[in-house]
């Protein structure tokens, strides 16, 4: 069972509410120090000279009062992972309006970014509703203005089995 709060609870009941969910990502590469992070909502203006919106949370230990590690604001729309007996939880992320030089980089990647998602409310960015952790990018599809990064998670099917046989040599106290 998953622990939702009270707020995000009445705003899942109401017929009508003022509260906003937001998406919060956060894209690591492992040949790169630099720290990606996505916002779905423009909760608030981050700067003047370039403008920008953006979210500040402190998830993932980000700083919420430091301009460089709040959340971007990006026209992005998510589809978060389902949960599919056959395949393992995936998610599909399409970025609005990129040029193609983002689309070249992406495809020239060899090494998977490790993507992590949150939903959180607009009024309260550091009280995590639900969370997605250390999914892989493991596909990026450019179409038009868009580009669409798929993640996933590697499926228990790749996991071998049995990982240690539990013989008298390698688990002593399991046999008297």
């Amino acid at each position: 069972m998953r622990k939702i709060s009270l707020n995000a609870r009445l705003a899942h009941d109401a017929v009508g509410s003022d509260e906003t969910e937001v998406i919060l990502m956060q894209i690591v590469h492992p040949d790169t120090s630099q720290v990606v992070r996505i916002s779905t909502d423009p909760t608030e203006r981050l700067s003047l000279e370039p403008l920008r919106y953006g979210t500040r949370s402190n998830w993932l230990g980000a700083d919420p009062k430091d301009d460089e590690q709040a959340f971007l604001f990006v026209l992005v729309s998510v589809l978060i992972p389902d949960d599919q007996d056959t395949a393992p939880p995936a998610a599909r992320l399409v970025i609005e309006g990129v040029d193609n030089e983002l689309a070249q980089l992406l495809r020239s990647i060899d090494k998977r970014a490790v993507v992590s998602m949150a939903t959180v409310l607009a009024d309260t960015p550091s009280v995590v509703e639900q969370e997605w952790l250390n999914f892989e990018l493991v596909m990026a599809e450019g179409q038009g203005e868009a580009i669409t990064l798929t993640v996933s998670r590697a499926p228990l099917t790749e996991e071998p089995w049995p990982s240690a046989r539990m013989t008298r040599e390698r688990f002593p106290g399991l046999h008297p």
